[in-house]
């Protein structure tokens, strides 16, 4: 539980007709992590003497062009699916998605693969390639069609068919907007050009600017246009327009409800296609994306004319179960060699095993970095602490009761197809279920709601008066101070085991031995004052072990390593914000109560309703608020004060090579 697995390294060689039947035999069993030896052999040149690295199956880019098309269909197809759907389609799809049904397939050969893929990507293109253009048409027309119109707008002060606009043989027409001082200068300075052109300028309905028409010609075009630009003339794409501006953006707008309605009817369309295509194209992608992995692993493997050579990493417990797939695979024709793995090895991929319960929080630790292979695994102090130390920075039954509602809906909605969404919901429900538990026992529930809305007496029943957080804090203190010093306690014991084991014996006595010497002297030196009975004894038994503490903390780090008792008393000092974020959810809860009643009795008629509204607003707010303080600090006590005194962390986390069966299974 507090060990990550065992791992041993086992070495293959295998003839290489029996490479692909090898590779799909345990991509099935997903019992293994295959190790890339390519680089290694590049870098050693007596292995470079006796093998060569192998390249992925010829049949890898095929694969790969298809699971790209395959990919882009199946986008197609669930768009199509999803079209339409309000928010509270949406809302049910996370409540209660839709579980995969798993199509049965056989079990085929690549060549068989790729021609079943090709010969299902034709029937399905053929059915939406159609459907496909036609929307594509109908975007591209409908973008012309707004472009036109936008320009219509601007050009509704020209009365006049915009086709007169367009270009001659002879001259050019140049139509944009320009403000009425750019237009003087122009005046002063065409004539420069040349005096063979004509201007018109009609008021635009901003009044500083004007719609400019400039026919010119074609020989002065481009000398012109310069002129205009730098008079901050703004050009009119005029070409192709016709008709007057009135007109055009009738017509536009009459073309534009037509496209609409063609729109959804091809959307209509392609959703009956979807929805007959839909299952078949998400197994072929999952058939494919498994096809891929299996031949772009030979790129990790090396070679010889008639053999191919592999390593991969196994969990020691898999060993012979590996072992007996790849005898059966390869009718017996393969050298195995297991290596044990020294414990301090570096680059050895990290598998957690943890309990039933600890499981989900793997999630935690791994969000923070994968571990170090065979260092202690902190899942389950995680498991037990996150959960609680949320539930008393929130210490509130009603926002603890919302928390486990929201958990259990992820658990038991998108929880049922994805497996962080699973892990999510438990971890948010049992960080409820400690808010609801600690809100009732320190009268928390939704603020003072049940004494100052409801009146139903002085505290919850289930309060335990001596812990009601707003009557006795400095006891709240006390108890998250001396959970501090409990769990900064349990790091240090963690991180001293972590260091002997790698035969780091002065970084464990300098970073974690040192700190249970300097405990016990302060808790002599004090019980020493408090007790006469210990008296001198005790405190001089207390002064000596703190300058000891003291004097291994410059042994082992040098003077700077003094410093440190700087950081033993804010790592504990910081187990405060418990009390800190516990105090500011009643306290802001407490506010809203108290502005709800003051709204209530004081507004006549429409007080209740506002009562009403700042009532559940502000609880809304507050809950939001307090939620992420909650969660982002019980992450922190874990990661910053609990990590730091042993988490050594690691690179890589076990990657089983197992094929995804998430849309199909093979048929027996």
């Amino acid at each position: 539980m507090f060990r990550t697995a065992r791992m041993r390294k086992l070495n293959v060689i295998t003839l290489d007709k029996y490479a692909g039947p090898t590779v799909s035999a345990l991509h099935d069993e997903g019992v293994v992590q295959i190790n890339d030896i390519s680089e290694r052999i590049q870098q050693d040149p007596k292995l470079a003497e006796l093998l060569k690295p192998s390249k992925v199956t010829p049949h890898t880019g095929k694969i790969s062009s298809l699971l790209m098309k395959t990919s882009a269909i199946s986008d197609l197809l669930g768009d199509a699916l999803s079209e339409g759907q309000g928010m509270k389609d949406m809302l049910m799809s996370f409540i209660s998605p839709d579980i995969p049904v798993p199509k049965e397939v056989e079990d085929v050969d690549t060549e068989s693969l790729i021609a079943y893929a090709e010969s299902t990507l034709s029937q399905v293109e053929g059915e939406t390639k159609g459907i496909e253009n036609k929307l594509a048409a109908l975007d591209s027309e409908e973008s012309k069609l707004e472009s036109n119109k936008v320009l219509a707008n601007k050009l509704k002060s020209l009365d006049m068919d915009l086709g007169l606009l367009s270009d001659s043989k002879y001259t050019s027409t140049i139509v944009g907007r320009i403000s009425a001082e750019s237009a003087q200068k122009f005046k002063d300075e065409y004539s420069k050009i040349t005096d063979n052109l004509f201007y018109e300028l009609v008021p635009d309905e901003e009044k500083e600017y004007f719609i400019m028409v400039v026919v010119v010609a074609n020989e002065f075009k481009d000398d012109i246009y310069t002129l205009l630009r730098k008079n901050e003339f703004e050009k009119f794409e005029t070409e192709g327009l016709e008709g007057r501006p009135d007109s055009l953006i009738s017509s536009s707008e009459s073309r534009l409800q037509a496209i609409e309605s063609e729109r959804s009817q091809a959307k209509a369309e392609l959703k009956v296609v979807a929805e007959k295509w839909d299952d078949e194209v998400l197994a072929l992608k999952e058939q494919l994306e498994n096809e891929k992995d299996k031949n772009e692993v030979f790129a990790g493997f090396a070679e010889t004319d008639k053999t191919y050579v592999f390593e991969a990493w196994v969990p020691e417990k898999d060993v012979e179960k590996a072992q007996a797939v790849i005898e059966t695979a390869t009718d017996g024709h393969a050298i195995m060699e297991v290596e044990e793995v020294p414990d301090n090895a570096e680059d050895v991929p990290v598998l957690q095993q943890n309990c039933a319960y600890a499981k989900p929080y793997e999630l935690l630790v791994e969000m923070y970095s994968p571990l170090k292979y065979n260092e202690i695994d902190p899942t389950l102090f995680v498991a037990i602490t996150y959960p609680f130390f949320f539930g008393f920075c929130l210490t509130d039954a009603g926002y603890g009761l919302l928390v486990a509602i929201i958990g259990f809906i992820l658990y038991r909605g998108m929880g049922k197809i994805n497996r962080t969404m699973h892990d999510g919901g438990l971890i948010i429900m049992a960080s409820g279920l400690w808010a609801i538990i600690l809100g009732l026992v320190t009268n928390g529930l939704l603020g003072d709601l049940w004494t100052r809305i409801l009146g139903w007496g002085p505290a919850l029943p289930t309060v335990i008066d001596s812990i009601n957080a707003f009557k006795y804090p400095a006891t709240i203190l006390v108890i998250a101070i001396v959970i501090g010093v409990i769990y900064t306690n349990i790091g240090f014991i963690l991180g001293a085991i972590d260091n002997l084991r790698y035969g780091e014996k002065k970084e464990a006595i300098g970073s974690q031995i040192v700190w249970f010497v300097f405990e016990l002297g302060i808790i002599l030196l004090v019980l020493g004052f408090l007790f006469p009975a210990i008296g001198m004894i005790g405190m001089g038994l207390g002064a000596v072990l703190i300058v000891a503490a003291l004097g291994m903390l410059i042994w082992a780090n040098g003077a700077y390593g003094l410093m440190d008792v700087f950081g033993f008393m804010g790592d504990v000092l910081s187990y405060a914000r418990l009390l800190a974020l516990c105090l500011a959810t009643g306290g802001i809860a407490m506010t809203v109560n108290i502005l709800t009643n003051m709204v209530n009795e004081m507004i006549p008629v429409v007080g209740i309703v506002l009562a009403v509204i700042i009532f559940i607003g502000g609880h809304i707010a507050n809950f939001l608020f307090q939620v992420l303080g909650a969660g982002v600090n019980a992450l922190r006590l874990n990661y910053v004060e609990f990590f730091s005194q042993f988490y050594m962390g690691g690179k890589h986390s076990f990657e089983a090579f197992k094929a995804k069966r998430q849309f199909t299974k093979i048929k027996k």
